[in-house]
Parts: C-alpha cells; sequence; structure tokens
C-alpha cells in the first residue's frame, strides 16, 4: 500500500511538471501569435498609408504632366508669335528702306511705321521675355517631375519590400 501512494505521488508529480511545462509551450505559442498579428496589424496599416500615398503621387504626377503640356503649347504658341513677328518686323524694315527712297513724300508714313517698329519690337522683347519664362517654368516642372518620379519609384521599392516581408512571413 505504501508502494502505491509513492507510485501516485510520483505520478503525481510527474502529470504536474508535464501541465507546467505545456503550459509553458502554449503561453510562449501564444506569446508569438499575439506578436505575429501585431506585425501583420502594423504591416497591413503601413501597406494602406503607403497606398494612400502613391494615389496621392499619382495624382501629383497627373497634374504635373498637365501643367507640362501647358507650359509645352504656350511655349510653341510664342515660339510662333515670335516668328511671326520677326516676319512682321523684316517686312516692316524692307517697306521703311522704300520709304527712305520717297522721302520728301513719304515723311509721315515713315513716322507711323517708325512707331509700329518700335511697337513691335517692344511686343517682340515681351513675347521672348514670355518664352524665357516658360521655358523656365517647363524646366522647373520637369525638376519636380523627376523628383516626384523618385519618390515614387522608392514607395514602389518599399511597398515591393513590404509585399515580400509579408509573402515570406506566410
Amino acid at each position: 500500500m505504501k508502494l502505491v501512494s509513492y507510485i501516485n505521488m510520483i505520478g503525481v508529480l510527474a502529470l504536474a511538471t508535464l501541465c507546467a511545462w505545456q503550459w509553458q509551450a502554449n503561453r510562449r505559442a501564444n506569446l508569438l501569435a499575439v506578436s505575429l498579428d501585431k506585425t501583420r496589424q502594423e504591416q497591413v496599416q503601413t501597406m494602406a498609408e503607403q497606398g494612400r500615398s502613391i494615389k496621392g503621387y499619382m495624382s501629383d504626377l497627373d497634374q504635373l504632366r498637365s501643367r507640362l503640356d501647358q507650359s509645352d503649347k504656350a511655349l510653341r504658341e510664342a515660339e510662333d508669335k515670335v516668328v511671326t513677328l520677326t516676319s512682321q518686323r523684316d517686312t516692316a524694315q524692307a517697306q521703311s528702306k522704300q520709304a527712305c527712297a520717297e522721302l520728301s513724300k513719304l515723311k509721315e508714313v515713315l513716322d507711323k511705321w517708325m512707331a509700329a517698329l518700335k511697337q513691335r519690337d517692344e511686343s517682340m522683347t515681351m513675347a521672348n521675355q514670355e518664352i524665357l519664362r516658360l521655358a523656365r517654368e517647363r524646366n522647373d516642372a520637369t525638376a519636380k517631375f523627376n523628383d516626384l518620379a523618385t519618390k515614387y519609384n522608392a514607395l514602389v521599392k518599399d511597398w515591393n519590400a513590404a509585399q515580400g516581408k509579408t509573402a515570406s512571413a506566410k
């Protein structure tokens, strides 16, 4: 009977040890599961934020492209204006030379043409200034576009890296 009590006591101690060991293993597994779920939730939140950022950058990129197209169009129009004004100026100068030959008869006409030339020269100067301004804006827009593209590429790289971590975690 004493032997059975000792065996019973040893069995109870073994069972208690087994229960403690199992409780520790379950606790470690539960803590790991909680940690992994927290990491997953953080990654989901990070991916959502990156998705919103990418959408914002895409919107900025579209606006930048639109502005760049408008700047290019305005630059082409200004260049056409310069060609037209140059042609008009050349024509006016030729007519002015003709008028010099008939100076005695056409003194008033010559004065009018000189005023017109001055006005055209001012218009050309303004057009040239506009061309320079538009070229600067185009260059600024191009620089902003390149910066935005660099940021976009970095975000995509980060996002792909996050996707890779998520895939390897599964």
